[in-house]
């Protein structure tokens, strides 16, 4: 929409370079109120955002370490299972009587 009105406005004489400025200003403007609405117009803001993002990695970290325990368990009772297999198999159960 944008796009059509600058051709619009370029072809009935308004200057590109005005249209553009305006454009600029409309979008800062517009990005000045939205982080004033989400509370991040203050001088804090980069803390907050850094805060924000230092907890979103230590959350992907711990999820990325608890799958790699349940993993580990998983594998290690696989294994368990499978000794306790083979040792029934061999009659090991059998030579401690």
């Amino acid at each position: 929409m944008l796009a059509k009105l600058i051709v619009q406005a370029a072809s009935e004489g308004s200057e590109l370079i005005t249209l553009r400025a305006i454009v600029e200003e409309a979008s800062e403007l517009g990005a000045e109120r939205v982080l004033v609405r989400l509370n991040l117009g203050d001088e804090r803001a980069q803390n907050d955002i850094d805060e924000l993002r230092e907890l979103l990695a230590a959350w992907r970290s711990a999820k990325s370490s608890a799958w790699k325990a349940v993993v580990e368990w998983v594998v290690r009772g696989a294994m368990a299972l499978l000794l306790v297999g083979i040792a029934v198999r061999l009659g090991v159960a059998e030579m401690f009587r």
